[in-house]
């Protein structure tokens, strides 16, 4: 299991444990190599579960990672690991906040299932799936997902 706080850390934004709310933190705190070396291991670890969970190929878990290498992949999944990038993280931590949107946005994991994979006919998508926007490996297309679905929670 992730540790919670790792979780709301990557995945953009901090719970301020005295309110609850949701507050943007300082991306570049990820400049740091010391910081980034101690989230790498936990953020790989996520990774694997909600792309398992999601049912993802390593192929397209390979493009949301930025086009990682395959064989780059699988040494990640086996625990050998290095520091990951900034760029990395990034895409870890906003792939931890689409997971994060759809489980508070869709209470049943079928449903949940059901609109991540269907074909959407919205603006941010042109007639892809949200999966399928989302392994097309751009940053861009990471980030429109999220704040698509931070704009369906009332947020933006």
């Amino acid at each position: 299991m992730i540790p919670l706080g790792h979780a709301f850390m990557l995945s953009a934004i901090d719970v301020t444990p005295e309110s609850g709310h949701e507050s943007p933190i300082d991306l570049t705190a990820l400049q740091d190599v010391q910081l980034r070396k101690s989230y790498s291991q936990v953020s790989v670890k996520a990774f694997i579960r909600i792309s398992e969970k999601w049912g993802l190929t390593i192929g397209e878990r390979c493009a949301i990672l930025g086009g990682l290498p395959k064989q780059t992949y699988y040494k990640w999944a086996k625990g050998s690991m290095g520091t990951l990038s900034r760029d990395q993280l990034e895409r870890i931590g906003v792939t931890l906040g689409i997971f994060k949107a759809l489980k508070l946005l869709f209470r049943d994991e079928e449903g949940r299932m059901r609109w991540f994979k269907a074909a959407n006919q919205d603006y941010a998508f042109k007639g892809l799936s949200p999966v399928q926007r989302l392994t097309q490996g751009g940053m861009l297309d990471l980030y429109a997902l999220r704040q698509y679905l931070d704009a369906l929670r009332g947020g933006l």
